[in-house]
């Protein structure tokens, strides 16, 4: 995950989903949280973990934990902190940072029924595919026979960062399953870009010199995705999805960003869609300053002195600066 800056609330999350059969919308604290932005905001936050542990008391020496988490800043706790969590739990991860974790095999039941319905479209799709696999045969109980544990090993070769410089050494000769390729990547619903956007997204004011501008400055709105190259095709599919913008790959970086900053793209097409379907919490609080920008900017209020200072101090309490 990259270009963090994690912001805001989108209220009562993964406790929701134990009423899935019944609604694509839940109702919480903040607005009415549709399936689809759940799986978006979990494209972009969510990790499926596979974590194989030395345990000598064990028969077989080793112990499989399985673990769904989604990592915060904890300025995101509230999205954590709403009533009728019915899985999983919150921990302080350092200073600054919370985790969301499921680790029961009955609470990931909650988790795979969501996404089994709800499919991811990142290539972290392949990673729950994998970790749908060892739930499952963990269910079987599986992992405690040598041939389970073996093939859970082969699974976990595949999956995230692949196997430790322990586990490569305890078990040499294990080689990695194949891992499933994902493109063709579509978005599924309007919906899914405002979860993955409030993981993923931001939106930037811009003051850079200007020697034509009377003031010496030009102010400028941008609004950015950032994702792993890995995930490029799908970047480049916003391009078509919102008729404008453009792709980047950050040279000598990893990864890339939809990058939008045409004034009459924002206005017409990125603000109303933000309008119809939208942001939660503390980067719902960012859109809004950056609408209000918006809104100098067409009354042409950033051509003056006192607008562009207007801007500054707007611009000082978003993001980071909020």
């Amino acid at each position: 995950m990259y270009h963090r800056q994690r912001q805001g609330s989108a209220g009562n999350f993964f406790g929701i989903l134990k009423r899935l059969s019944f609604s694509n919308c839940y109702s919480n604290g903040y607005n009415n949280l549709h399936s689809y932005w759940i799986t978006g905001f979990v494209d972009a936050e969510g990790c499926f973990n596979i974590r194989i542990i030395e345990k000598k008391r064990l028969k077989l020496g080793w112990e499989v934990q399985l673990c769904f988490i989604i990592s915060l800043h904890k300025k995101d706790i509230a999205l954590l902190e709403q009533s009728f969590l019915g899985v999983g739990n919150i921990t302080k991860q350092g200073k600054d940072s919370v985790q969301f974790r499921v680790t029961s095999v009955k609470d990931l039941r909650v988790i795979i029924n969501h996404f089994d319905k709800y499919p991811l479209i990142t290539q972290k799709f392949a990673d729950y595919q994998l970790f749908k696999q060892v739930v499952d045969m963990v269910n079987r109980k599986e992992h405690l026979t040598e041939e389970g544990l073996r093939k859970i090993i082969a699974i976990k070769a595949s999956n995230n960062n692949g196997l430790t410089k322990t586990l490569k050494a305890a078990f040499p000769n294990i080689s990695p399953v194949p891992r499933l390729k994902v493109t063709g990547q579509r978005i599924p619903d309007p919906h899914w870009i405002a979860g993955f956007v409030y993981g993923e997204g931001c939106f930037y004011v811009v003051i850079k010199n200007c020697s034509t501008n009377i003031s010496g400055f030009q102010a400028q709105l941008k609004f950015q995705i950032t994702q792993h190259i890995r995930d490029e095709e799908l970047l480049i599919s916003l391009v078509d999805y919102f008729g404008c913008g453009q792709y980047f790959i950050s040279k000598g970086r990893d990864w890339g960003d939809f990058t939008l900053t045409k004034f009459s793209d924002i206005t017409v097409k990125i603000l109303p869609f933000f309008d119809k379907y939208p942001l939660q919490g503390v980067k719902s609080l960012d859109y809004a300053d950056f609408k209000r920008v918006s809104e100098l900017m067409k009354a042409k209020a950033h051509l003056t002195s006192e607008g562009l200072e207007q801007i500054r101090i707007i611009k000082s309490g978003m993001n980071k600066g909020r």
